[in-house]
């Protein structure tokens, strides 16, 4: 197995302040913390698989990487913007969001949901990451976010194969087409919206947190970032955990109507002083 990569791969000395591009700038910050976020996810699904330490040990595995991710995003945001404090700024997103990490059983339902709405999440972030890769001029967040990209695919992989060796009863097809739907439905959550609030406004709080109006900023900086290649590819990843064929007739079908609402949806926040 080759070795995974550090910090100290990354060719920082390459970083070059002209090409920072002042809105993946914000949205690299915002998905720093979340990145950053990974132990209490990890804690959540380590409760609902507690007797499965085979499927726990591919949580820890893919834990220390999201919590690298953040590392990586925060160092290069840090070096985007001087005034910027990682810590501080993680610190004030974890006093107003956290998930329940009490929790011994799935919210999706059941485990096998569990693995399938983690697979949406990886196919989210895989296609994410190229995109940012694909749409920066700055060397280092372009490798950067090439090596995340890379390891998002993996971590879709681990989770789809978990799935199918868990050795359960497994979910139908429309069971599992909820499950992603349902997913994908709250990538506008709190969340994101948490994130991006904590990274771009005074930590004096004179900005008032509105989930709605974050979400919308948010989302303005990352859609605008998808080229339709991308879109294609969430697409695809997320129709196969769901159980469909992800290049088949339907799925193109639905890539193209994504597509579409893609680029209405970026007219749309493109209209808004967000």
């Amino acid at each position: 197995m080759s070795r995974h990569w550090t910090l100290d791969d990354i060719r920082w000395q390459d970083f070059d302040a002209a090409k920072v591009d002042p809105d993946i700038l914000r949205a690299v910050k915002a998905a720093a913390m979340v990145e950053f976020n990974a132990p209490d996810y990890v804690t959540y699904l380590c409760n609902v698989f507690a007797d499965r330490p085979d499927v726990k040990e591919a949580i820890q595995q893919w834990g220390g990487e999201e919590v690298q991710h953040g590392q990586a995003l925060a160092r290069w945001a840090e070096l985007a913007d001087p005034g910027f404090d990682f810590d501080q700024a993680f610190a004030r997103f974890q006093a107003d969001y956290r998930i329940d990490t009490n929790a011994i059983e799935s919210v999706r339902g059941s485990r096998s949901g569990e693995l399938i709405a983690r697979c949406v999440v990886e196919s989210g972030t895989s296609s994410y990451y190229t995109a940012i890769k694909d749409a920066t001029d700055e060397p280092v967040l372009k490798q950067i976010a090439s090596n995340i990209a890379a390891d998002e695919f993996r971590h879709y992989k681990l989770f789809y194969d978990q799935f199918n060796d868990l050795g359960e009863i497994q979910p139908s097809i429309l069971d599992r087409i909820r499950v992603a739907i349902g997913r994908v439905s709250e990538a506008d959550d709190d969340e994101l919206a948490r994130a991006y609030y904590s990274a771009n406004t005074p930590v004096d709080g004179s900005v008032t947190y509105e989930r709605s109006a974050f979400s919308k900023a948010y989302e303005k900086r990352a859609l605008g970032l998808y080229r339709r290649q991308h879109v294609e590819r969430l697409v695809s990843m997320v129709g196969k955990a769901a159980g469909l064929k992800p290049h088949g007739a339907l799925m193109r079908a639905v890539a193209s109507l994504a597509w579409s609402y893609w680029r209405f949806r970026n007219w749309q926040l493109a209209r808004t002083a967000i």
